[in-house]
């Protein structure tokens, strides 16, 4: 049993703006019959200011799919069309309180259904539109792959899974979102290099101690414990401390001889190569 806030048993229970708008000046459906969950957003538009006069929604889903839809056009009524591309799926899911993360897909739909009306009233294709099919069973493309994983900080195939239900049918598609998620971390990593004030001419960039954390909770999950597991071990991030990076090993690298050359040949060296050159790796024991 989902653990619902009150406001999306509200919202679901009295769903607001049920039907079809009077004048469709914009018509956004996405989604499938198929694939559980489809959602058709109308909107209409005074045309004069560009704002959102009115906003209905037809959906078939589940509560949180009836209860975003729902809060989607109370939130998006009496903006102006740019004001509410504004509105991500995490402000849906604000409104409503939380949803549990297994149903953060309903809330990604509700934001797709509200830019697919939008450029059906502004006549124009949608971004995602020539984007190649990741996820044959619920139609789901790389572009709005990479754009949840950026817009959530998702970190894993699971979180992907659940904001867009990519991977969740026959998950022939795992491998590439894990590919796509590689990548968008990788380049999400340059970023905020990038980003990062130099402390000196030639000098490397410093990270903050949540970029490092963050980087070195990636490094761990996406590169280093794949390749223990591979060979039945396993590794836990247990703290942070400075440079110094504490962790545990687990499975067959728990009782490995050659455990303390894991660590300093593969685990420091591997974390020195994507996060710092100054980290050091301390094992620590149950």
């Amino acid at each position: 049993m989902w653990d619902y806030t009150e406001k999306v048993k509200e919202h679901f229970e009295h769903p607001r703006n049920v039907g079809v708008v009077e004048r469709i000046d914009g018509d956004g459906q996405v989604g499938s019959l198929s694939c559980g969950d489809a959602l058709r957003l109308t909107i209409q538009v005074d045309k004069a200011k560009d704002t959102i006069e009115d906003a209905r929604f037809q959906t078939f889903g589940c509560a949180s799919a009836i209860a975003s839809s729902s809060a989607m056009t109370e939130m998006i009524k009496g903006k102006s069309v740019d004001e509410a591309l504004k509105v991500t799926n995490q402000d849906i899911a604000d409104y409503l309180g939380g949803l549990p993360r297994e149903k953060m897909h309903c809330s990604v739909l509700g934001r797709e259904a509200l830019e697919a009306a939008v450029a059906n009233y502004r006549g124009v294709p949608l971004p995602q539109s020539d984007s190649p099919i990741i996820c044959e069973c619920f139609g789901v493309t790389e572009k709005e792959i990479e754009r949840t994983i950026r817009e959530n900080s998702l970190t894993s195939v699971e979180e992907i899974t659940f904001y867009t239900k990519a991977g969740g049918g026959c998950g022939g598609c795992q491998p590439e979102l894990e590919k796509i998620l590689k990548r968008v971390l990788t380049g999400n990593r340059e970023t905020a290099l990038r980003k990062t004030p130099l402390e000196g001419d030639g000098a490397p960039p410093k990270l903050t101690f949540l970029q490092k954390a963050r980087l070195i909770e990636e490094a761990i999950t996406h590169e280093i414990a794949p390749a223990l597991m591979q060979d039945g071990g396993d590794i836990e991030l247990v703290d942070i401390d400075g440079d110094e990076v504490l962790v545990r090993l687990k499975g067959s690298c728990a009782t490995c001889p050659s455990a303390k050359r894991t660590l300093a040949d593969f685990v420091t060296e591997k974390l020195r190569e994507l996060v710092s050159e100054s980290i050091t790796v301390k094992e620590v024991r149950s």
